[in-house]
């Protein structure tokens, strides 16, 4: 089951292949995607992503799994997010998000197992 691309991205909106939703922050793995709803685990731009925004899609099977900051990369990534994803083995890749989008569908298309978490505002 392969990743499924990003079809667009624009500020505040994005587009997922195989999904009708419009996101404004998404995760996406192998075979699925889902809004990505800050409130669950009480993220905000500082301190950042927290490993429990990423473990949902880490426990997916990805290899690699690329954060998107934001168009203004407002949003952190703490030193404990990455060290998480470390110790599973995760090739990590953090990207301002429109960068982080062109990478994640370079990545699809290569075959990888990737997954992604990404805002697509500030």
């Amino acid at each position: 089951m392969s990743s499924p691309e990003i079809a667009s991205l624009s500020w505040g909106q994005m587009k997922v292949q195989g999904s009708t939703k419009t996101y404004k922050d998404c995760k996406v793995w192998p075979g699925g995607s889902r809004a990505w709803d800050w409130r669950e685990t009480g993220t905000e731009h500082s301190p950042g992503v927290q490993p429990a925004d990423v473990e949902e899609v880490v426990k997916k099977g990805v290899q690699t799994l690329v954060i998107g900051r934001g168009m203004s990369e407002a949003l952190k990534v703490p030193s404990s997010t990455l060290e998480y994803l470390e110790k599973q083995g995760i090739d990590v890749r953090v990207l301002q998000t429109e960068q982080a989008v062109k990478e994640y569908n370079a990545l699809v298309a290569q075959g990888v197992r990737v997954g992604g978490v990404f805002h697509s505002t500030c």
